[in-house]
């Protein structure tokens, strides 16, 4: 009788539902944007159900325009540890960068503290973390955008903080320059991936989602 009873135990269980894995989007316009039709977060999303996976993960975005790595740790409580994700992807550091041009942008010291303490707090509430380096400020592939500099050394913490944490990376930085060297013959600043030289476009929106998903599944 007690053999029955776990055996029908077993089998109920399995028959109820799965709870799925919330994954967070943590980051600025970009992850916006990704929410939209034909953003990278509802291409993720379509992927799931074509590989009949959508019932493992619901996907939200908590991006919001202009924000930089201070602004993510400022609302990392409200926006993201108080939905209890399982899984967050932190997509920050364009704008920390971008805005140096007018003087609002952040200090690389600044940058990798402020970015630890976020993950940090993640941890210590048992959601699993993945980094995801800023992609472009102008797509030349010469290194001759304006800003090439500053956002590879901030790409380099990024890569960095995620080897010392011992933690998944999607290095959008390296794919974009590695796809426009096949795509972008004329070296245009923008018109591949992006629409500006930092938002995406269509083909930028697939590869982010398709970069993104093959380290979620991983």
């Amino acid at each position: 009788m007690i053999k029955f009873l776990l055996a029908f135990s077993l089998a109920l269980t399995a028959m109820l539902p799965q709870k799925k894995t919330k994954v967070i989007f943590f980051g600025d316009s970009i992850t916006q944007a990704g929410v939209n039709r034909g953003g990278y977060i509802m291409r993720i999303d379509s992927m799931s159900k074509l590989e009949k996976k959508s019932d493992l993960y619901e996907f939200v975005g908590a991006g919001i325009g202009g924000n930089k790595v201070y602004d993510l740790y400022l609302r990392l409580e409200d926006d993201v540890l108080s939905k209890d994700p399982g899984l967050v992807l932190i997509y920050v550091g364009v704008n920390d960068v971008w805005h140096k041009r007018s003087g609002t942008g952040t200090d690389a010291d600044k940058f990798e503290k402020f970015y630890q303490a976020i993950i940090n707090k993640l941890k210590s509430k048992g959601s699993k973390v993945i980094l995801v380096t800023p992609a472009a400020i102008g797509e030349r592939t010469d290194f001759s955008n304006e800003q090439d500099g500053d956002l590879n050394k901030y790409c380099n913490i990024i890569r960095s903080i995620a080897a010392k944490n011992n933690l998944p990376l999607v290095d959008l930085r390296k794919r974009f320059l590695e796809y426009n060297l096949k795509n972008n013959p004329e070296n245009k600043d923008r018109g591949i991936l992006t629409t500006d030289g930092v938002h995406l476009n269509a083909a930028g929106n697939q590869l982010v989602a398709e970069e993104m998903w093959k380290v979620i599944l991983e």
